[in-house]
Order: structure tokens, then C-alpha cells, then sequence
């Protein structure tokens, strides 16, 4: 799939030839990672919106490399950054749902991202870096279990699930803003010093409740509805623009010096897919766009789970191109970026993640050793043509969705298929009975918790199947539909007693 930066390429592809291979890069580079939240795979003038200005990361786009198949490992703020962080898919690490401690206690998740486990943090320290993480956290955020403890040398966090009120975190119109200015800051120290830097800059622009600037907003005023009444449009195209706009001021500063933008490796993706309308306090969120995909946040459904990915490392990464071809996911940034800081140390037997730095560096094709696989253990949110079964592997360019009771099987292959719209099960039984074993035996290796009461489910809420069937008004389906934040949670069935859970970060 050609996405609107193919029409910048043209001159860069000849720089691959020239460009030295992983094994041999002159120095380990400065690292800046950038992680937003809830920004769609189209919401980037570089992945065809035609709407929302991004003047600077498309024009990271133009001087780096970007993925057309870049995935991340859940569908969900923690488990997601989970994975990026330690190289392990989060439902092995007992990660399912956002993170804070009701909802650990009540899922039976871990309470915070063990710290013991190998990190991408610590893995940057441990190869002489500084290190720095400003912004969102988010995989545990325990009082008495600082984000330094991971590896970090300085870390400036955005609070979500502690503090005064746990199950709010407010944006603000320079929120963005300052933590540039303290990324810039620190990068200034460690160059002063002479030391390489890591840092990790997670912001929440386009995480609901949004808050752009009255600049931002001014220039999609032709969204308003009418005089003074904005639009979800208005509001979410502002904050997508603010975020590029401050993310600029990086990358000028990374500019400024020729050497300096030479040795700087900085990467943006974003944590999962676009907010769904029906959660309440989201809906000038849920104006991103997935392009041409089935699925938003909460789904399995590539426009949940695959994003946008750039990579931008001058006179190292050919400029310009657009990979289509290489399926590359969150749980590959921790060897990936091990290798390139040279640290030989950096993954155990348990990493499930693959090096694709020789990607980076030639613009080959990365292709996957090893399946992508996920576990979404909830009922979906929103309409049905969005809600996901409750597995899906990903291998070579097939994908599988289906539920571990053999309903809902669907088999596409995504470079021709990637809407998933009509399954190719029936015609491939052989690849089903393949696939459907790898993801079977992953699922019963995992550590066991609770799961909502039809998980994968396609059933209309709040009715009956058969003739003469209305509305069960005293029925769970019918407090799903009413109550979108209640889950009733089961070991196995039927149901044990309900409890209630946010459905929303």
C-alpha cells in the first residue's frame, strides 16, 4: 500500500547502497523515542490525511524512514508499553488492561512492570548512555517504586492512576511544550558531558481530554458547526498539529548542529489506535483516523493495533523510503536499539522481540523469524464491525483472528487484504490448523486471570437470539448496553459475580 510519502522518495533510494550495514555503524547513536497516545495509522499528513497539518514529522518522514506494517503489541495504553519497554508481549508479563490498582487487583494484574525484568532503559544505561523519560508512564506508576528504578538516570512523568484523582490526567495547551523543553535540556547536559542519550519523550496530546492551543484551533475554524460551537474535528486536528508543531522544536534543535543530527537516532509511533466515541469522556478524542482499517482501540483489527511508525537518523538511514514490505513490532525496539548501542548483552531466552536495525540501515526487508501474537481478553467497545475475536497471529502475511472456543475464525493475508473483510479460512485450512496451534499453545503458556463474559463476542447487546425475542431489560446483556463501563468478570463459565470496571484510560 502506497502511502502519500512515496511521491518523496524518489532520489533517496540510491543512498541505500552507500549506507553501512548495522554490524559496522560508526557510533552508537543519541536516541530520542517518541511515543504518543491514541493517534491514529492515517492521522499524519505523511500516511495520507489530508486534513491535519504535520509539517514536521512529515518532514521527519521525508529525511528518515517510514513503515507501511509497524504493529504494536496490544491494543491498550500499559500492555502496549509494556511490550515496547521490555521486548515481551504484555500478556505474558501479566499485563492485559490500563494499569492502575483497582483494575490490578480486579484483573489480576502485576501492580507495576517488574523492574527486574531486562528493560530498554536500563539496556541504554548499561551501554554508557544517559537516560531520561519525560512524559506519560503508565506501567505502574507505585509511589514507592520510582520510574528511575528502571533505568533512568532523570524522569518527568505525567501522573495517571495515583495521586489526588487517580483516574484523571488533564492535558494542558503547553503540556507537549515542556517536555521538549526538557528533553532539549537534558540533551544539552549529556553532550556537554560528553555521554550518549536516551530519551524517552511520551506525550498525550491526542489522549482524551484534549487541550490544544487557541492558535491550533484557530487554523481549523472552518470545522466549527457553527459560530462558537467546535467540532470533535476541530478539537482533534488541533492537537495532533500542536504536538507536530512542538515536536519541530526538537527536531530543529537536533539540527542546529550538522554532527549532531548525524549521530541522533529519533523514532515516533504511537502507543494504539484512535478512541472510540462511545467512551464518554473521549469524544473529541475519537476523531482519528485508521485510513483504510477495520478497528480502533480495544480491537485486534489492524487500525487497533498497527501505527505509525518513522525513523529518522541522518547519513545512517536512507531518506525518503517507505517500507512496505517489513512487519516490524514494539516487542523489536529493545534488541533493535540494544544493537545499535552496542550493548551484546541486552536480551535473554525470554524476549520475544527481533533486531531489524539492519532495516534501518540498508533499507532491506526485515523478515520475521518468529509470529506476532495478542491476546485481548474483553469485550470490544463500540460497534460490532470493530470488536475483535480474542487471539490474533501474525506470520509472514497471513493473519488470523479467532476465539479459543472455535468461533469467529478469520484467516486474511494483510498486504492484499488489509481492511479483513472477507476471510480466506475456508479456502486455507491447512494455514488455519498452523496458526490456530501456534497461538493455542502461546494463550496456555500464559499466566491466568479473569476475563469479561464473552470475550470476542459478536452478539448484538441487550437482545435475545430466536423469533419473538425484544429486549432483555433484566438481563447483563442489557446493563452492557446501558452501562458501558460495567464488566462482568469469570474464571470459567457461567459468570461469577459482577464488578464494575472504567472502561476508558
Amino acid at each position: 500500500m502506497k502511502t502519500a510519502l512515496a511521491l518523496l522518495a524518489l532520489p533517496s533510494l540510491v543512498l541505500a547502497a552507500s549506507v553501512q550495514a548495522a554490524d559496522t555503524a560508526p557510533q552508537p547513536p543519541n536516541i530520542i523515542f517518541i511515543l504518543v497516545d491514541d493517534l491514529g495509522w492515517s492521522d499524519l499528513g505523511c500516511y495520507g490525511h489530508i486534513d491535519i497539518a504535520t509539517p514536521n514529522l512529515d518532514r521527519m518522514a521525508a529525511e528518515g524512514m517510514l513503515f507501511e506494517q509497524f504493529y504494536v503489541n496490544a491494543s491498550l495504553c500499559s500492555p502496549s508499553r509494556a511490550a515496547m519497554l521490555t521486548g515481551r508481549f504484555p500478556a505474558e508479563l501479566s499485563i492485559h488492561y490500563w494499569m492502575n490498582p483497582p483494575h490490578n487487583k480486579m484483573l489480576k494484574m502485576v501492580d507495576a512492570l517488574d523492574p527486574k525484568l531486562v528493560n530498554l532503559p536500563r539496556t541504554m544505561q548499561q551501554a554508557g548512555y544517559r537516560t531520561g523519560h519525560f512524559g506519560k508512564w503508565h506501567v505502574g506508576e507505585e509511589k514507592n517504586l520510582p520510574v528511575t528504578a528502571y533505568g533512568y538516570d532523570e524522569a518527568d512523568i505525567v501522573w495517571q492512576g495515583v495521586g489526588p484523582n487517580p483516574r484523571v490526567a488533564i492535558n494542558a495547551p503547553d503540556g507537549t511544550a515542556k517536555l521538549v523543553d526538557r528533553s532539549i535540556a537534558f540533551g544539552e547536559r549529556c553532550l556537554a558531558e560528553r555521554r550518549p542519550f536516551f530519551i524517552a519523550l511520551w506525550a498525550r496530546d491526542v489522549h482524551a481530554d484534549l487541550a490544544p492551543t487557541d492558535e491550533a484551533l484557530e487554523r481549523y475554524k472552518r470545522f466549527l458547526s457553527r459560530p462558537g460551537k467546535p467540532t470533535a474535528m476541530q478539537i482533534y486536528y488541533a492537537a495532533v498539529t500542536e504536538m507536530d508543531k512542538q515536536l519541530g522544536r526538537l527536531l530543529d534543535w537536533i539540527d542546529t548542529d550538522p554532527a549532531r543530527a548525524a549521530n541522533t537516532l529519533v523514532l515516533f509511533t504511537s502507543d494504539n489506535g484512535p478512541e472510540a466515541p462511545e467512551i464518554p469522556h473521549a469524544g473529541y478524542a475519537a476523531a482519528g483516523s485508521t485510513g483504510p482499517f477495520r478497528g480502533r482501540k480495544r480491537s485486534l483489527y489492524e487500525g487497533g493495533v498497527r501505527m505509525p511508525f518513522i525513523a529518522r537518523w541522518k547519513d545512517h538511514i536512507p531518506a525518503g523510503t517507505v517500507d512496505e514490505a517489513s512487519v516490524v513490532s514494539g516487542v523489536d525496539l529493545l534488541p533493535t536499539l540494544a544493537h545499535l548501542a552496542g550493548d551484546k548483552l541486552a536480551v535473554d531466552a525470554g524476549i520475544d522481540g527481533e533486531d531489524f536495525s539492519e532495516t534501518l540501515l540498508t533499507g532491506t526487508r526485515h523478515v520475521r523469524a518468529k509470529p506476532l501474537l495478542w491476546e485481548w481478553r474483553y469485550e470490544g467497545v463500540g460497534p460490532l464491525f470493530h470488536r475483535s475475536p480474542m487471539l490474533a497471529i501474525r506470520d509472514g502475511d497471513w493473519k488470523l483472528l479467532f476465539n479459543p472456543d472455535g468461533s469467529r475464525v478469520e484467516l486474511y493475508d494483510i498486504p492484499r487484504q488489509p481492511m479483513e473483510l472477507h476471510s480466506q479460512a475456508a479456502a486455507h485450512p491447512e494455514i488455519v490448523k498452523r496458526l490456530t496451534g501456534i497461538a493455542v499453545r502461546w494463550q496456555e503458556t500464559l499466566p491466568e486471570g479473569p476475563h469479561t463474559v464473552n470475550p470476542g463476542s459478536l452478539q448484538y447487546p441487550g437482545y435475545h437470539e430466536g423469533p419473538g425475542r425484544g429486549p432483555l431489560k433484566n438481563s447483563g446483556h442489557y446493563e452492557r448496553l446501558t452501562a458501558p463501563l460495567r464488566v462482568r468478570l469469570m474464571r470459567d463459565w457461567p459468570p461469577h459475580e459482577a464488578a464494575t470496571v472504567p472502561a476508558s484510560e
